[in-house]
């Protein structure tokens, strides 16, 4: 089971679709064949990563975005990225040379 950590670098996974609908996204995988819906806050989330972040830059993107503490911030976002692991939507990566201090 892979651990997330406020370094962690996430990525949405090639293997999916997804498309904007009303301030929700809607996610297709495609191995699977299944669909997900994201909420408002869930969408600015996903959009967030169609790039590599670290948890903690999404953090504080949703910081910023929506009135919410770190604590409720961290732990909201982790669960939601580990529910886009497990159905394999989200990818992480490992620190790469740009992470080096």
């Amino acid at each position: 089971m892979t651990v997330l950590t406020p370094e962690s670098k996430v990525v949405a996974a090639p293997n999916q679709v997804s498309s904007e609908l009303a301030g929700e996204s809607v996610i297709l995988n495609l191995q699977t064949g299944l669909y997900y819906g994201l909420n408002e806050v869930g969408a600015y989330i996903w959009q967030a990563i169609q790039s590599p972040k670290t948890i903690a830059e999404i953090c504080q993107a949703v910081m910023q975005e929506y009135d919410i503490s770190t604590a409720d911030c961290e732990a909201d976002v982790q669960d939601l990225l580990k529910d886009l692991l497990a159905a394999k939507l989200v990818e992480v990566r490992p620190p790469g040379p740009e992470d080096a201090p």
